[in-house]
């Protein structure tokens, strides 16, 4: 059976660098009260009203398919991973269909936020290793400066996440040597709304004991958004950040753990572990865990902040660019995110 390697990787970040300096003219904060909580000293936002997860999306793929040395008229199938959209519906993998003037392929959208790239992957290598596609686009990418609070009752989200995007072609290999070794995903829905944007949406109100029911204007319809829900100002990402660090922290070494043992290998063995970059503290709790030493971690949620979906891609393709993850290195993914869900992926480069 073939293994599925990454054949190429691009990432793409907006050119507007905000600072945590910056954010104190909309907010009470500071660059110490951030880093003190997070590790990030600045993130990047999208030119407003000109880029979206889609076109920022596109931009990380032609890099990938240049890198593999393929055309876009060679994907024959696309997967999108985001919980940010352009659209409600329909998703951003046809819209990059479109972009990319790509065949009329099949387009998947991913929505399991942090952990999506890790899904949409575990997804790609199923459909390589069947024979079923030889060029797999696979993007993860996040527009979140559009739907954040920018006031102080919002700082504790705000501040955490970024905009930007990563991509990679999957393909067929016969070299036992290289490639996706095992994937691993879980999911726990518990406490699907400690971190959540439950609004605008259709829930029925049990899901959050201090939910009230919207005023609809008239007997059908108008549920989704009303009044009520403008001059409540409630549609805005809520998170606990204490009770998703403490989740965090335990099912992240598990599920590195669990690739690690699938394949007969111990932390020690690993050249690279690539976390979701969601907090530092959490990366670091886990290297500590693991017991793996600073040249085995790659982070870079000091530059880019939280891109859910777009980390894990735009931390390996950074770590590919500069030298960190070389030939027949041994690789670890791992993600944890909204859900709760998370997911691993074992790989020598």
């Amino acid at each position: 059976m073939n293994r599925t390697i990454i054949a190429g990787i691009g990432s793409y970040v907006p050119d507007n660098v905000v600072s945590n300096e910056e954010l104190t003219q909309f907010m009470d904060t500071s660059d110490q009260w951030i880093q003190e909580r997070t590790g990030i000293r600045e993130r990047r936002y999208v030119r407003r009203f000109e880029q979206t997860t889609a076109t920022i999306g596109a931009e990380a793929a032609k890099i990938a398919i240049e890198r593999a040395g393929i055309t876009a008229g060679d994907i024959d199938f696309v997967i999108f991973a985001t919980l940010s959209p352009d659209y409600f519906f329909p998703g951003c993998g046809v819209l990059v269909q479109r972009m990319l003037g790509l065949k009329d392929v099949g387009a998947l959208d991913v929505r399991n936020q942090c952990s999506g790239f890790l899904y949409g992957l575990s997804v790609a290598d199923q459909f390589i290793k069947t024979g079923m596609y030889k060029n797999i686009l696979l993007i993860g990418a996040e527009v979140h400066s559009y739907a954040m609070d920018f006031s102080t009752r919002g700082r504790n989200v705000s501040v955490i996440f970024g905009d930007g995007a990563g991509a990679v072609i999957l393909q067929p290999s016969p070299d036992p040597e290289r490639g996706i070794l095992s994937t691993h995903l879980h999911s726990d829905g518990a406490d699907a709304e400690v971190l959540s944007m439950p609004n605008p949406g259709f829930h029925a109100g049990a899901h959050r004991p201090e939910w009230r029911p919207p005023v609809p204007p008239q007997k059908y319809g108008g549920v989704f958004i009303t009044q009520d829900l403008l001059d409540r100002e409630d549609f805005y990402p809520y998170m606990d950040g204490q009770a998703v660090f403490k989740k965090a922290v335990v099912k992240l070494p598990e599920v590195i753990g669990e690739a690690l043992k699938a394949n007969h290998y111990q932390p020690g063995d690993l050249a690279l572990l690539i976390p979701h970059q969601a907090n530092l503290r959490i990366s670091q709790f886990v290297q500590q865990t693991l017991q793996l030493s600073d040249d085995q971690v790659f982070n870079n949620i000091q530059k880019y902040g939280n891109t859910t979906a777009a980390s894990v891609p735009l931390a390996l393709c950074e770590a590919w660019e500069t030298g960190r993850v070389k030939e027949k290195d041994l690789v670890c993914l791992a993600a944890f995110g909204s859900g709760f869900t998370w997911g691993s992926a074992l790989l020598k480069w």
